[in-house]
């Protein structure tokens, strides 16, 4: 697969790394992303210390592993370990230095560390607290601090907070708080940009409420304000001319179960299975992208980054994008050679996916997963293919293709059709059996040259697992 690893892919980081809430910023001609850290086949989320991985600004296709930036053993309050790191963010301050903001999950403060460099090992600085000393969601009246983001301009910080669940009336919505040039003391106390559900009644977010994951960009003269909805797999935003009012939805940047999208399928259908939703956009020599996450393992706990490219239009509005399985690389994949199966951008069973807002599915559903355990460089793969289960992919550049392979392993009988659109007729059918090793099956096939999706569809009795496929 060397050849195709020069492309970029979703997800872009290896199969086995598990980085969720992303916030992507460009330090010295490379992006650094900054978010939690899921464990593979975790029971909760954010279980492990922040890591940092960055790549070139010229090659989203090769990311380069920072290190441990930070423990979570390193905020004064959890040196016991017993809490784990929530969504980060880094700015950098007045001072040229990096300060990364995150909360603790069982404490309603908003902690602080600082580094000299974009990816060295931070070090605790303080909590963001009021001028009298009081910290920031402890002091009467506050409302608990969740998913800091930050904005810097000149000596001001903007400190973006909040996670609203539906009905929950003790939460009001997304707050903005203004912090002096020590990062830390509050100059200007919290005010609500945008509503959480009870609050949205007659306004321009009713919908598509402030659930969690603020996160600020400035283009040009407007800040755009990206955050998760109470639908959860949407990463939506909304735009104004100042930092801390007059805040209006706009849309839906991308939904990772692909919802309301109808340009390859009906609008209602979604096509994997979605769940929270966390990222931001960044503008990458003139292009603009969109990070986001996915759900993996059957669970909510075990979440992978991805890319799309997306487009801000003249009148400032950025239309939803599809998930795709080539991200970042500005355009299809070459329809040649072999690819893994985790880069399935749809993935679904019976003509349904299914989106509940449950922390796990039903062992009958295809999900992408892996062997070993938590940091093993194993490859992902796709387990629980049961009779109808389907893994897309999109797009590929194909031309001459004769002949199409899948590895596949598992209690199985059947065989895997494939297919160049989620319900077309089937191109080829490739028979399978059972065995407990990954082994090569193969067919004829005649592709129609040109830029295609891919889809396989188990049909059959048992279990299959699909390792990889490749184009001859």
């Amino acid at each position: 697969m060397e050849k195709q690893r020069k492309q970029g892919f979703n997800p872009y980081l290896p199969s086995w790394e598990y980085i969720p809430d992303a916030e992507p910023y460009v330090f010295n001609d490379r992006v650094y992303i900054y978010g939690s850290h899921d464990r593979f086949n975790g029971h909760v989320f954010c279980l492990n210390d922040y890591v940092c991985w960055s790549a070139s600004v010229d090659n989203l296709a090769d990311w380069r592993y920072e290190g441990v930036i930070y423990k979570k053993t390193d905020d004064p309050l959890n040196h016991a370990g017993n809490m784990c790191l929530y969504a980060p963010d880094v700015t950098v301050g007045p001072d040229g230095r990096y300060y990364l903001y995150y909360v603790l999950d069982k404490v309603p403060i908003v902690s602080v560390a600082v580094c000299d460099t974009p990816a060295g090992k931070y070090e605790f600085y303080g909590y963001v607290r009021y001028k009298d000393g009081t910290r920031l969601g402890e002091r009467e009246g506050d409302q608990p601090q969740f998913d800091p983001g930050l904005l810097t301009e000149g000596d001001i910080t903007y400190l973006y907070t909040g996670f609203c669940a539906k009905g929950d009336k003790s939460r009001k919505g997304a707050m903005a708080t203004v912090l002096g040039p020590d990062m830390l003391t509050i100059l200007e106390e919290p005010v609500f940009i945008a509503p959480s559900e009870p609050y949205s009644s007659g306004c321009s977010f009713e919908g598509h409420e402030f659930f969690e994951a603020p996160s600020m960009r400035k283009v040009g003269d407007t800040y755009y304000f990206v955050y998760s909805s109470i639908a959860m797999h949407e990463l939506c935003y909304a735009t104004s001319k100042n930092p801390t009012s007059g805040f209006d939805y706009k849309g839906v940047i991308v939904s990772n179960n692909d919802l309301h999208i109808d340009s390859y399928k009906p609008a209602d259908k979604p096509m994997y299975y979605g769940g929270n939703n966390h990222g931001s956009i960044i503008e990458l020599k003139g292009k603009w992208y969109i990070f986001y996450h996915r759900h993996t393992n059957g669970s909510s706990f075990s979440r992978q980054g991805c890319i799309e490219q997306i487009e801000i239009l003249e009148d400032g509005t950025i239309p939803q994008v599809e998930m795709t399985s080539c991200g970042s690389n500005g355009g299809p994949l070459i329809g040649r050679g072999e690819y893994p199966a985790y880069l399935a951008c749809n993935l679904f069973c019976r003509d349904e996916a299914v989106y509940t807002g449950q922390l796990s599915m039903d062992s009958q559903f295809p999900k992408i997963t892996q062997d070993g355990k938590d940091g093993d460089e194993e490859t992902g793969y796709i387990a629980n293919m049961q009779n109808s289960a389907t893994a897309g992919f999109k797009y590929f550049d194909c031309h001459d293709i004769e002949t199409v392979k899948i590895k596949v392993r598992g209690y199985c009988k059947g065989v895997f059709e494939v297919k160049t659109s989620w319900d077309g007729l089937a191109f080829a059918e490739i028979p399978v059996d059972f065995t407990n090793v990954w082994t090569e099956y193969a067919s004829d096939i005649v592709i129609p040259d040109g830029i295609h999706s891919l889809y396989f569809t188990y049909k059959g009795e048992g279990i299959a697992s699909l390792a990889s496929f490749t184009l001859e």
